[in-house]
């Protein structure tokens, strides 16, 4: 896990779609993908739950986000 990631989760879960992070941190969207699933695999922990068009957080990224 490095502060990267962190970021990366962050602006995840406020934009609430990996498509728009991945915008706003000027990155495309595959990386940014990839990035959080390797944070999630580092914790071993499961952060977002993905849904068709929307992310939520899992209870464990809701106690990481706090």
């Amino acid at each position: 896990m490095d502060l990267k990631q962190l970021a990366y989760f962050v602006a995840v879960v406020e934009e609430g779609n990996i498509t728009k992070a991945a915008a706003r941190l000027h990155i495309s969207q595959p990386p940014l993908s990839t990035q959080i699933r390797l944070l999630e695999e580092d914790l071993g922990i499961k952060l977002l739950d993905r849904g068709p068009r929307q992310i939520s957080l899992s209870e464990a990224g809701q106690l990481l986000y706090c």
